[in-house]
């Protein structure tokens, strides 16, 4: 039985992954910005999602393959953890800059 490698995604690491992928589509990372950008990676955290429930879905129909949906969990997972390391984050950074003296 082997076990499922554990990554650590940084912030800064799933930014770098999401502008790579931008690069790669059709439009160019500028086109939207910074929140084009969260709102496509939400689009994805969310589909992720959706994609474990619909594999989990089908496992318990009596269908589909055990290892695609402990795949699939765990990717969810993932992007859940990193969803809410970037979140954490930016609430940190507004606690930050309230702190600030004016």
């Amino acid at each position: 039985m082997s076990t499922i490698p554990t990554i650590t995604v940084t912030p800064s690491a799933a930014a770098q992954a999401y502008a790579r992928a931008a690069a790669s589509g059709s439009a160019s990372p500028n086109d939207g910005g910074f929140a084009a950008t969260m709102q496509q990676a939400m689009e994805d955290a969310v589909q992720t999602g959706h994609t474990a429930e619909d594999q989990a879905t089908q496992a318990l129909k009596g269908g589909g393959n055990l290892t695609d949906v402990v795949v699939a969990l765990s990717h969810a997972e993932m992007t859940l953890q990193t969803a809410t390391a970037i979140r954490d984050r930016v609430v940190q950074a507004y606690q930050d800059i309230m702190k600030m003296p004016i």
